[in-house]
């Protein structure tokens, strides 16, 4: 931990680090698309064989991508349920935002399945993956050089406290912009719930209906991974003011980090269970599935569990729900939980989390001595998340998402 008063060390190896890291992140996620669709789907053996550059690219892409996100955000900017107050500012402000992101993803089913009854070829969606992937990736680089020009003119009081190093390599990676906002369209707050979370879905879907068009129906499996999924996402989106507490939000300026992940890393890795089950099938019993379900079942009991008292306690620790427990203070004053979920477990969050993404690799026969599941993937992001060792006073013990996008 730094000394008071001194300047925050840099994450992720500081500017090397990020330079690499916005390499190697888009390329590891070609990787895992191109993998998932290989004969042997290894994840972490050679890179498979790069495709024909017309492959990556499709003139329809960039209007699809902007469509989707036009219509995500038409329907944040319509009439909310709710309207939550964010976290205090540095100048004691507090920012208001929407609770409409469930209410976003059932006008978007309503659409798609209006769609499919007249005719739209929602399975076709599944061959367009490479170039929408690549076009997100582009988007996610413009979109956040826009963001860093936007964030030069910004007052002080507006930047975040990790990204203003003085070197624009580090600061274009972690964001300097603390809560970028284009009218009242709030750029981060919208990008984290919204098109990436309910695109994620949109994908399984489209891989479910080409699955059924090969075959003549959807595999058991491929129905786990969707419904396991879509109740994920279901209940990030209902329980959307929940991230107003994170520290994606509260703590994090929006760069590059968080806009690729936002936008490419989770609609098209986080469906990586369904991609595979589409290419290599798996044979799915019902008491095996019985027995996925119920993991399944546990590791959202712990993630709902531990991420509603936490986000009680965040917003009124004095609310009767978590008043008695048991608190230590940090050298920044904030008061962290040990009891509770926190009295088992250092991040019960983070286990509910494991335990569903293996529920969701399960049906892809993870045992496999060929295969890692993809449940791995959510691994380094959490490890960084829980050990904290460099990312300043607080930041081990006050988890944010699931790499970026996940409240």
């Amino acid at each position: 931990m730094a000394p008071q008063g001194s300047p925050a060390p840099l994450e992720f190896g500081g500017p090397l680090g990020a330079a690499a890291l916005m390499l190697l992140l888009p390329a590891t996620m070609f990787h895992l698309l191109l993998a998932a669709r290989s004969g042997p789907a290894r994840l972490l053996g050679l890179p498979a064989p790069p495709p024909a550059p017309g492959a990556l690219w499709s003139p329809a892409a960039p209007l699809l991508w902007l469509s989707w996100l036009g219509l995500q955000a038409a329907f944040y900017l319509l009439p909310a349920r709710k309207v939550a107050e964010g976290q205090e500012l540095k100048d004691k402000s507090r920012l208001r935002y929407p609770i409409n992101g469930f209410q976003a993803l059932v006008l978007t089913a309503l659409l798609v399945g209006l769609g499919v009854c007249a005719g739209l070829p929602l399975g076709m969606l599944t061959d367009m993956l490479l170039p929408l992937a690549a076009v997100a990736t582009l988007a996610a680089f413009l979109f956040s050089l826009l963001l860093y020009l936007k964030a030069l003119l910004a007052p002080a009081s507006a930047l975040a406290p990790g990204g203003n190093s003085g070197n624009p390599i580090y600061d274009f990676f972690l964001g300097r912009e603390l809560n970028p906002r284009l009218g009242s369209l709030d750029c981060k707050y919208f990008c984290e719930l919204r098109p990436g979370l309910i695109g994620w879905v949109l994908i399984n879907l489209a891989l479910l209906v080409q699955e059924a068009e090969l075959r003549g129906s959807p595999s058991l499996a491929m129905w786990l991974v969707n419904g396991f999924q879509l109740l994920y996402v279901g209940d990030a989106l209902w329980h959307e003011e929940a991230i107003l507490t994170t520290m994606d939000i509260t703590h994090d300026g929006f760069g590059f980090m968080l806009a690729f992940g936002d936008l490419a890393w989770v609609p098209f890795t986080y469906s990586l269970q369904a991609q595979f089950l589409l290419y290599h099938p798996q044979p799915l019993e019902l008491p095996v599935a019985s027995v996925i379900c119920l993991i399944n079942a546990v590791g959202y009991y712990i993630f709902r569990g531990a991420n509603s008292q936490k986000n009680t306690f965040r917003k009124n620790p004095s609310d009767p729900r978590v008043a008695g427990l048991e608190t230590i203070s940090t050298a920044t004053g904030r008061q962290l939980l040990v009891s509770g979920w926190w009295g088992m477990v250092r991040h019960p969050n983070y286990l509910g989390d494991l335990i569903m993404a293996l529920a969701w690799s399960l049906p892809c026969e993870p045992l496999s001595h060929r295969r890692v599941p993809p449940a791995a993937l959510l691994l380094p992001p959490l490890l960084h998340r829980a050990a904290g060792a460099q990312g300043g006073p607080g930041r081990a013990a006050v988890p944010a998402q699931v790499w970026p996008g996940l409240a």
